[in-house]
């Protein structure tokens, strides 16, 4: 595995069809999905030379907290379908690089149990329009001692998410034989994960979108709850800020209006993102739409999610004014492949690529990085 990329191919072969197309897909005719690698692309960097790089410095600090990189681990759902204790792993490894990792909201491990582990993981979560079920979920973030809460705010309705359905994936998973079958023929995902997971810990859950614990992952009859997201507003982050004391990041943002409004509600970051193209098919690309952000909320740590890949990827969007970038997908198909040592090596990839590219673009910390690293498009 000499980039992050290299690990999809194995992890395709060694999943089953339905969970590497919930992992590997996006929405409709996968536009945004396109878009989120072709903007990277776009985007020139422009070397310097002689500068004296024999040492570089790729540390930040981020919300108060100091990071030994400028990226980290995206939240993704259902992580313990993909390795054993997924959540547990993804976090264990992020900690171990000292990069942040975001714990999905759509996990299958108990929050509490991933922070015992892993004290300082951020948490994301998806919200009701529900005042009840808000105070709810926040008493229990709060009593997990979450210092860092993402809020997702691009779901307001479930993605149109074609490739699941074609695939035979839905959550919950719906017991049938051509399920049955998909394990039988990934022998290795059946009893490495799957069944290793059943005997140590039960059939999983969906534990962390609410106070209570949710529907399990295998069931005939219950369906997630989408709807009662579509009545989530401002007001109701209005409310979560007065109540909430730690660090607050939205996520989801596209446009200069929303960071704005978001600026004035109280939020301590923004997560430029389309939610890897799972979302609105022909939602711009954050790498495009970071700028407008950056210049509405200067005051804001700036961050990006979607289409990285590479450290060039990471260096044009600090370029663009974003403090820190999140991978998703490339960790996931890690932590199939090779569990915790794959995730650290998937890290290990990342941090040697940023800190060579910074060698060549004549830069020796993370803050030198600038516009006139890059160049833009032109129109």
């Amino acid at each position: 595995m000499l980039a992050l990329n290299d690990f999809e191919a194995l992890a395709h072969r060694r999943l089953p069809r339905p969970l590497y197309a919930y992992v590997s897909g996006a929405v409709e005719d996968s536009v945004s999905l396109a878009q989120n690698r072709r903007a990277f692309e776009e985007i020139a960097l422009r070397p310097r030379v002689l500068a004296g790089v024999a040492t570089r410095d790729l540390g930040i600090e981020l919300l108060g907290r100091h990071y030994a990189a400028p990226f980290g681990i995206a939240p993704m759902g259902i992580c313990a379908l993909f390795a054993y204790r997924g959540d547990i792993v993804l976090a264990q490894a992020a900690r171990h690089a000292g990069v942040p990792a975001i714990m999905s909201g759509s996990s299958l491990i108990r929050l509490e149990e991933v922070m015992d582990t892993e004290p300082g993981t951020w948490f994301q979560a998806y919200l009701p329009g529900d005042t009840a079920q808000i105070d709810g979920l926040l008493s229990r973030v709060q009593s997990a001692r979450v210092e860092t809460l993402v809020i997702t705010v691009d779901t307001p309705v479930a993605g149109n998410r074609e490739n699941n359905l074609r695939a035979g994936f839905s959550t919950p998973f719906r017991p049938s034989l051509a399920l049955a079958w998909q394990g039988v023929t990934h022998p290795r995902w059946l009893l490495g994960t799957f069944t290793r997971t059943l005997v140590r810990h039960g059939v999983p859950h969906f534990e962390n979108a609410y106070a209570h614990r949710g529907a399990p992952i295998l069931s005939r009859n219950v369906e997630r709850d989408f709807s009662d997201r579509a009545h989530f507003t401002w007001a109701h982050l209005k409310a979560i800020r007065r109540r909430w004391k730690g660090a607050l990041v939205i996520k989801g943002i596209l446009t200069a209006e929303d960071a704005l409004l978001a600026r004035q509600h109280g939020v301590d970051g923004i997560i430029v993102s389309n939610h890897g193209g799972r979302q609105l098919d022909g939602a711009i690309a954050p790498i495009r739409a970071l700028p407008e952000i950056v210049d509405a909320v200067p005051d804001l740590p700036v961050m990006l999610d979607s289409g990285v890949r590479r450290g060039t990827d990471v260096i044009k969007a600090l370029a663009l004014g974003a403090r820190c970038v999140f991978v998703g997908r490339p960790f996931a198909y890690a932590a199939t492949v090779a569990s915790g040592a794959g995730v650290s090596h998937g890290i290990a990839l990342m941090q040697s690529e940023i800190s060579r590219d910074m060698a060549m673009l004549g830069l020796i910390r993370v803050a030198d990085i600038d516009p006139a690293c890059i160049q833009r498009p032109r129109a």
